[in-house]
């Protein structure tokens, strides 16, 4: 699909600021110049993962999109990533998959990393030497935090890593991985069995398998590294040791989450304009398609769950960047962004009828990519039972008071409480 730059629409006016508007027209514009000429391109080598994209990307520093300036970041908010990442998927999911993928460490490394951490590594993801990825999920616990199995034992003043991670995004970019490992005996609570760990792509005994494209997002990579006894030193210790599921956690609800809603946003928006295109071009009974009663009300409820998951993804960011608790927002952005992009996805297949079947027609990879923003950061059963905790008043942990409107956006040191 083509870019055509838009405006905000009003309804997201109260959330959006002057340089939020100019971060909307930049995306949108690389969006035409740079990813849409490369978006069938992507498609059609699926084996192929995009460098260049992240490469162009990276050289306008929107990988510390939430970085602060004082490590050479925009320092500019969730409200803006999630412009970046919904303008860009707009034109390719798989793109914008590479920018959120790296945001996610990002964040990890803001909250829990020392100073001296963030001087080390954040630097370099804002002049785009660096991108990085976050490995939790394994072959045999999945996306189970607690049931993680990859090891890291303590060798004098080093730590050695043992284990296996599945569904890596960027693996095959990333300079360094931030790995999540059991640090403690089998049967202590997750709560505190769990370290994160910076591992360097170079480090030995890091092996990164090759690429295989999944059903969807062609171009990104999310593959599986190995890591067969790799030594990282004591300061590649990332938060405290014990505290990695808290890392992991806070990193998948105050990132994770509004990022995959705002994938899922860009593809809602992407599938119900080539509807609409569909119906209003194609000839029927001395009109065109969108003249039928029934075909309206069909793109009308498409249109209204749009509507819809818009509001909920940029509201809760903008909650997000007041420090305001709003985990159980960010949760159902992501629930229901994805959901209704689903259903009008497959509402859209319907309404193309067999043109919708065409290997080459767009709506065909948009209706592949939308599969892709269900398991990440939680399938739709997790997200239920964290809003049903935030029903019956059990979310005592929330990570967007705690964190989010820290100092870690203007003040040197240690970000986590």
């Amino acid at each position: 699909m083509s870019a055509t730059p838009t405006t905000p629409p009003p309804a997201l006016r109260p959330y959006l600021t002057a340089r939020h508007e100019l971060l909307w027209d930049e995306a949108d514009a690389f969006a035409a110049e740079h990813v849409a000429p490369r978006a069938a391109r992507m498609e059609a080598a699926p084996g192929r993962v995009e460098r260049k994209v992240a490469d162009l990307m990276a050289a306008r520093g929107w990988f510390a999109v939430t970085v602060p300036s004082a490590f050479g970041g925009l320092s500019a908010g969730h409200v803006a990533k999630t412009i970046l990442v919904h303008r860009i998927a707009c034109v390719s999911a798989a793109a914008a998959a590479i920018l959120q993928a790296t945001l996610i460490p990002v964040g990890a490394l803001l909250h829990f990393a020392t100073y001296e951490q963030k001087g080390r590594w954040l630097p370099r993801v804002a002049d785009g030497s660096l991108l990085l990825s976050i490995a939790v999920t394994e072959p045999q616990a999945g996306g189970h935090i607690g049931g993680i199995e990859t090891t890291a034992e303590r060798a004098g003043s080093e730590w050695v890593i043992t284990g296996s991670k599945i569904h890596i995004g960027n693996s095959h970019l990333a300079g360094a991985h931030l790995v999540v490992a059991r640090t403690a005996e089998a049967g202590v609570s997750a709560s505190q069995a769990l370290t994160a760990f910076m591992v360097e792509a170079n480090r030995p005994g890091l092996a990164v398998s090759d690429h295989r494209p999944g059903l969807g997002l062609h171009g990104f990579s999310a593959g599986r590294l190995d890591l067969d006894h790799v030594r990282v030193p004591e300061d590649h210790v990332v938060g405290e040791i014990g505290r990695g599921l808290s890392v992991a956690q806070s990193s998948s609800i105050l990132y994770g989450r509004p990022n995959l809603a705002a994938v899922s946003l860009g593809i809602h928006e992407a599938i119900v304009a080539t509807t609409a295109a569909r119906l209003k071009t194609r000839p029927r009974y001395r009109g065109t398609l969108s003249d039928l009663p029934v075909l309206r009300d069909r793109i009308g409820g498409m249109e209204a769950r749009l509507r819809a998951g818009r509001i909920l993804a940029y509201q809760s960011v903008h909650l997000l960047d007041q420090g305001l608790p709003c985990d159980a927002d960010l949760i159902n952005a992501k629930y229901l962004g994805h959901q209704w992009a689903v259903q009008s996805a497959q509402d859209a297949m319907e309404l193309h009828g067999a043109h919708a079947l065409d290997r080459d027609y767009v709506l065909q990879r948009l209706w592949r990519d939308i599969q892709h923003t269900y398991p990440p950061a939680g399938t739709g059963e997790v997200q239920r039972i964290r809003l049903a905790d935030a029903a019956f008043d059990e979310d005592h942990i929330q990570w967007s008071e705690r964190l989010a409107a820290e100092a870690a956006w203007a003040r040197p040191g240690p970000t986590a409480a």
